[in-house]
């Protein structure tokens, strides 16, 4: 009986020690690193857009050396936005050099220069045709006022969530864990003030065009959807039922939280849980392509980064 006791305090003893990771360890996998650098290429997008947005500038003179010599940004306009919205964008533009700071840091020579972005008019504009699957007239100017940016800004952090959510099933270590943790911590902050600003205004219309708010963020919700179900079926090859991992602020009351309610304040599943992204449906989607094999949208000559790559090598052509 004794030795059988000793046993099983050894045993306990051996799991104890076991389960424990040792100082250093596993803080990052190599498959780690590799997914919190593909966010990467989000976090760049997210910077300069806000950046340009408010200040008029973006990381080459904020913060060059996180830029690490990439291409500037194509297209990158100062807004026109109120005092509110000016200091909304502000923050968050500021927010996001931290966030590339905090993952440069993190995952070493993994970590690559800026990638080509192209965030100019033209591209907004034909992202919005899309969406209505026509061509609008006047073309959209998301830097005209602060409704138009706010729109614009509505489809970007929310893809990076998605993704970090996508992301956090896969990651291993604890330090990638808790770091990506707290990047999604902000972003989804950062979809929730957007959201909210639109939300109080869904009603309004959008000058000069006869659709209010609400209307723009089903539209824009509706086209992510059937961009990332595409792509997904380009990686699978083969058709597959569509999935809605995106929500505009109002929804038929079956998607709704709790199937009671139209209005939609944040984006989620039947479960008011956060929806996820593959990497592949997210290269799908920032193409604006359906594809991602096809570079596109705002990343001209593809994303960055090991797992970007597999699916189309970065080539900068401008």
């Amino acid at each position: 009986m004794a030795r059988m006791e000793t046993m099983m305090k050894i045993s306990a003893l051996f799991l104890l020690l076991w389960s424990v990771p040792v100082q250093g360890a596993a803080e990052f996998t190599n498959r780690d690193k590799d997914l919190i650098a593909f966010a990467l290429n989000l976090e760049y997008l997210e910077a300069e857009f806000f950046l340009h947005g408010a200040l008029g500038y973006g990381l080459d003179k904020r913060a060059p050396k996180l830029a690490a010599g990439g291409p500037p940004p194509l297209g990158a306009e100062k807004a026109k936005l109120d005092p509110l919205v000016y200091d909304l964008v502000v923050q968050m533009g500021l927010q996001e050099v931290g966030h590339i700071r905090a993952i440069k840091k993190s995952i070493g020579r993994v970590a690559f220069p800026r990638p080509r972005l192209d965030i100019s008019k033209k591209t907004w504009a034909k992202i919005m045709d899309h969406a209505f699957n026509k061509t609008l007239s006047p073309a959209f100017d998301p830097y005209a006022n602060s409704i138009n940016y706010m729109l614009a800004s509505y489809a970007i952090p929310y893809v990076g969530l998605t993704g970090y959510t996508g992301a956090a099933r896969l990651l291993i270590g604890s330090g990638a864990k808790s770091l990506v943790a707290r990047l999604l911590g902000v972003e989804s902050g950062q979809d929730a003030i957007i959201r909210t600003w639109l939300y109080a205004r869904k009603s309004e219309k959008v000058k000069p065009y006869n659709f209010t708010v609400a209307e723009v963020t089903v539209e824009i919700s509706k086209l992510r959807n059937r961009l990332d179900h595409e792509g997904l079926m380009v990686v699978r090859g083969k058709k597959l039922p569509l999935e809605i991992n995106d929500e505009g602020l109002v929804v038929p009351k079956e998607l709704g939280a709790e199937n009671e309610t139209v209005g939609n304040i944040l984006s989620a599943d039947r479960n008011s849980l956060s929806h996820q992204r593959t990497p592949e449906q997210i290269l799908s989607l920032i193409y604006s392509s359906g594809n991602p094999k096809v570079a596109g949208g705002f990343y001209p000559d593809g994303a960055r980064g090991k797992i970007a790559e597999r699916y189309h090598k970065y080539r900068a052509t401008h």
